[in-house]
């Protein structure tokens, strides 16, 4: 059975001061289970478009892999939710990969990201400039082009960019399974990411940040707020951050040299 992205559902609203039946639009949860050389690695909640995407960038982020070419198999059954794959070499399928359950609230601790993640996050050594409307630019054609979101409001889009172009764009239930399905893209068809933007639905986490981190670009856009720990973290790793992209107005919290005619009002 191919899953949607979405779903019709009857449901009773009330407006103008009435109760009625109307048909909705009701977006996608579907668990998805990976197993790599037979054993259960992990389970995630997701959206069910761009799989392949979502394993490999997933397994990239997760430091199980470097290169597609890495994996020599891979099956998805997408009517059980289950995805097979086989790696070149053996990896440690430990408790704290094969058991974790990765929910759509993309809730970790601290700790977990000092002991895991950043040894696999990049120092971005990213030479990008923008302009303040290439910024605003990038928001409104993301948004533009977010037609799941219009008609569910149940997703985070996130997309792969140039200053002044979209390159590819994805949506999922999952703010962070948004960003793995462009790493994956980026894997899968071996695109350069030094010099590319990420645009972002969704407020820039830590674990956002440390995921672009591990793709390489050197700046994120969101129209939503940065954490303070991702503040710190994109201080460290020289990335970018800026949020609040909203009508023509913005906030950069790290490395503003890259937003081009940056300079302080006196």
């Amino acid at each position: 059975m191919v899953q949607h992205m979405s779903q019709k559902r009857t449901i009773v609203t009330y407006k103008n001061g009435q109760l009625q039946e109307v048909e909705d639009e009701i977006v996608t949860e579907f668990p998805f289970t990976i197993h790599i050389n037979g054993e259960e690695f992990a389970t995630m909640v997701c959206t069910p478009t761009h799989l392949e995407e979502l394993i490999i960038g997933f397994l990239a982020s997760e430091g199980a892999i470097l290169f597609r070419d890495d994996v020599t198999d891979l099956m998805i059954d997408e009517s059980s939710g289950f995805a097979y794959v086989t790696l070149k070499s053996k990896i440690k399928t430990d408790q704290q990969h094969s058991k974790r359950f990765i929910g759509s609230c993309c809730g970790k601790s601290r700790q977990f990201y000092f002991q895991n993640d950043v040894r696999t996050a990049k120092t971005s050594m990213a030479k990008t400039r923008l302009k303040p409307e290439d910024c605003l630019n990038l928001m409104r054609m993301m948004q533009k082009n977010s037609l799941v979101f219009k008609n569910t409001g149940g997703v985070h889009n996130a997309a792969l960019c140039t200053p002044s172009e979209i390159l590819a764009g994805r949506a999922d239930i999952g703010r962070h399974n948004a960003i793995d399905k462009l790493y994956g893209y980026s894997l899968l068809n071996k695109i350069p990411v030094r010099d590319k933007v990420i645009v972002f639905s969704g407020r820039i986490s830590s674990e956002i940040l440390i995921k672009a981190a591990k793709i390489g670009v050197g700046v994120v856009l969101s129209k939503s707020a940065p954490t303070d720990l991702a503040i710190q973290l994109a201080d460290d790793l020289n990335i970018t951050t800026v949020g609040f992209i909203r009508g023509e107005s913005f906030n950069v919290y790290s490395h503003p040299e890259r937003i081009s005619d940056y300079s302080v009002a006196e």
